[in-house]
């Protein structure tokens, strides 16, 4: 099985008419794809009811994929509002919890900052991190090189299989340290991740400047880059992992919705737009 989605809802222009309030976009996403990585987790330990009104906003099918909170990855660089690191993964855990007991948490996406480097200590904070989120499913994300060297490569893989980790695949610039090779490896036979972050080089590498945000990502990919993720999709499953689900990030010019679409066209998957919610006749306002 393979699902597409996005990181985010707000900013896909290309889904909605214009006009379309804040309020009303998760739900009309919700008809175009069955999964989206939530960001805003990243940023702030939400509130539960924030959860609670997105379920209630999408079917019961869709799922979510977020984002663990920025304290529990290091790029707070320990600048939190938490006493421990026991408090801060507690108060996530229960943050997201009306996901949790919805059924509908697709994995909990761990992305780890340039500086994260493989060794012994950030091995030891992976099992740590394991141990805190208990039986979760938790997706991993490496920003350095490191783990994935040649004398290093195969001990990564190693320890994710040992320690309960998703392995997620990255399609971005090759462009130092800052970035890793996709491996087409599966770590879990459940589940792997594909991010697809584009291919902009040269705004890759502006992850110091002022508008780096902006220009990170990007990129719109071309139909003959797509077709090489077909037979890379291919090569995964056969290594042994039931669903493939891939992500695209490259939400800078508002190429995502497109190239995923297009992506989902490639592999004959269905792009109709899926019908609205049965709730929705019954929208405040509607008559």
């Amino acid at each position: 099985m393979i699902t597409i989605g996005l990181v985010g809802w707000g900013d896909q222009e290309d889904l909605y008419p214009a006009g379309t309030p804040a309020s009303r976009r998760l739900s009309m996403y919700a008809r175009h794809f069955s999964v989206v990585e939530v960001d805003s987790s990243f940023y702030a330990i939400l509130n539960p009811d924030t959860y609670r009104r997105w379920l209630a906003e999408t079917p019961t099918p869709f799922s979510f994929f977020l984002k663990a909170f920025q304290g529990m990855t290091g790029h707070s660089r320990g600048r939190t509002n938490y006493n421990s690191p026991g408090e801060m993964f507690q108060a996530y855990l229960d943050s997201i919890s009306p996901v949790v007991e919805a059924g509908r948490l697709k994995a909990i996406l761990f992305q780890f900052p340039p500086w994260f480097d493989c060794c012994q200590e950030h091995v030891r904070q992976l099992r740590a991190i394991r141990k805190w989120m208990g039986s979760l499913p938790l997706a991993l994300e490496f920003r350095h090189q490191s783990w994935y060297s040649p004398e290093h490569q195969e001990g990564t893989l190693a320890i994710m299989r040992e320690q309960g980790w998703i392995h997620t695949i990255c399609d971005e610039p090759q462009v130092g340290q800052g970035s890793v090779p996709a491996v087409l490896v599966p770590t879990d036979p459940d589940l792997t991740f594909i991010r697809l972050h584009g291919r902009n080089d040269e705004g890759w590498a502006q992850s110091g400047a002022e508008n780096w945000r902006e220009v990170r990502n990007l990129y719109r990919y071309s139909r003959e880059e797509l077709l090489e993720w077909q037979g890379k999709l291919a090569e995964i499953q056969a290594l042994g992992t039931k669903e493939v689900c891939m992500i695209f990030n490259n939400n800078s010019g508002g190429d995502a919705a497109m190239n995923a679409r297009e992506m989902m066209s490639i592999l004959g998957l269905d792009t109709a737009e899926l019908p609205p919610r049965q709730m929705d006749l019954f929208a405040e306002g509607d008559s």
